[in-house]
């Protein structure tokens, strides 16, 4: 099954889920494309947005990610979002070089001269305008996207997951998610998050 995933480097949200979704893949035949969606872009008719610097550095990510992506195709893509993620979210570390980032997953160092090229904002903005249009414009990071067991394409904000998953209740979330996406008429659950996500970029203080 071909599954969409739309991320923003910084967003601790997504990369907590990103790893659940990275381990649950091969037990349920998932294949991921990693997309872009842009909480700089998404946010920009807020005015003086706190995050609005970390929004800035974590857009100029998605800049180089993308121009990877028109270079070396989806493939190499997780592997980036990889570098990137442990970077920021286990080192804490949103001021490192993107070209160290491409080095180290075996990727062309020049790539990171895209961190700064304007011309890369219209494929981020047309990636993440295909999220979007699956899920409505009120959501956050991440989405996902994926055919129902009626080959319907749904997209869905979320799961949003604050800690760490063991492989059985991995693939129990996926089950019941991938279960309930797929239920017309069904739209939410919710409750608020008592804690913050246990692997995420939390600015100094």
């Amino acid at each position: 099954m071909k599954l969409d995933y739309w991320l923003d480097p910084v967003c601790p949200w997504c990369w907590m889920t990103s790893r659940w979704i990275v381990a649950v893949a091969p037990h349920r035949d998932l294949e991921i494309r990693w997309r872009s969606i842009s909480l700089k872009m998404k946010n920009a008719e807020i005015l003086d947005h706190p995050y609005e610097g970390l929004y800035d550095s974590s857009h100029r990510l998605l800049r180089v990610l993308e121009a990877v992506r028109a270079g070396e195709g989806d493939s190499v893509i997780g592997g980036l979002y990889t570098e990137y993620g442990k970077r920021i979210h286990v080192d804490q570390d949103l001021e490192f070089n993107p070209a160290e980032a491409l080095g180290a997953v075996g990727l062309d160092r020049r790539y990171s001269d895209a961190a700064d090229e304007e011309s890369w904002d219209d494929t981020i903005a047309v990636d993440m305008a295909e999220g979007l249009e699956l899920t409505g414009q009120d959501v956050g990071t991440p989405l996902i996207a994926f055919d129902d067991v009626e080959r319907n394409r749904v997209g869905i904000f979320g799961p949003v997951i604050s800690r760490s998953l063991d492989h059985e209740t991995g693939l129990r979330l996926w089950d019941s998610v991938y279960g309930a996406a797929g239920i017309p008429g069904f739209w939410e659950l919710k409750r608020t998050r008592t804690e913050s996500a246990e692997e995420g970029f939390r600015p100094p203080e």
